[in-house]
């Protein structure tokens, strides 16, 4: 009997300690919430040095190899720009955890799982939102509600250029806990008071954004 509970307690043992390799195995990754940004508040590089980001956090968490692409809109003048929703493939997506985010597109802009506890980083940890110190809540996107880039019609800079400044400008941002600025738009929630890193905090944010697996 004492043997059999030593190995009941090895075997419970080892499935503690690899949870995030299950859930990978069953359900590969294919959403996150960046746990650090690139350094430079809105500034990232542009769409491909945002979607480089994703993959060099994705590779670092140990997750198999994929099409990484930043959820992030961009303007052009007299023209709409490139959507998010138009970067990131069909889905379904899950986290780190393996809990399912959203089966498709219509699912992940009408009634995704994005919440606090889902909406995780790359190696599956929470990140910070409201009731946290500091709540940093606020997601880059630079998009609409639907996904969707800005009509030309509007002017203000909406993605901090295009995502390469850390100065002036703005950028619309979501809440991946899904709380505060009276309403509970993931994408859309509000505009950021500037792009500098600074500036990006003092509305609740920390230059995080979301990735997704487009293959």
């Amino acid at each position: 009997m004492t043997l059999l509970k030593s190995l009941g307690a090895a075997a419970l043992l080892v499935a503690a300690a690899f949870p995030l390799a299950e859930a990978q195995e069953a359900h590969p990754m294919g959403f996150f919430v960046t746990s650090v940004g690139p350094g430079n508040g809105g500034d990232l590089g542009g769409l491909e040095g945002a979607d480089a980001w994703c993959t060099k956090l994705a590779t670092d968490a140990g997750a198999p190899a994929r099409d990484w692409r930043a959820y992030l809109s961009t303007q052009e003048e007299g023209k709409r720009g490139i959507s998010a929703r138009e970067r990131i493939g069909l889905g379904p997506w899950y986290n780190a955890n393996g809990e399912l985010i959203a089966s498709d597109l219509d699912m992940l802009h009408l009634n995704p799982n994005i919440v606090k506890r889902t909406a995780v980083d790359e190696s599956g940890n929470p990140v910070k939102g409201r009731g946290d110190s500091a709540n940093e809540h606020d997601i880059l996107t630079g998009s609409m509600s639907d996904g969707t880039a800005y009509f030309p019609s509007v002017t203000d800079d909406k993605t901090c250029s295009n995502w390469t400044s850390s100065g002036e400008g703005s950028a619309t941002v979501g809440h991946h806990d899904r709380h505060g600025g009276g309403n509970t738009s993931w994408n859309a929630a509000h505009d950021s008071r500037g792009c500098s890193a600074d500036a990006l905090k003092s509305t609740g944010g920390n230059g995080y954004f979301y990735c997704f697996a487009a293959d």
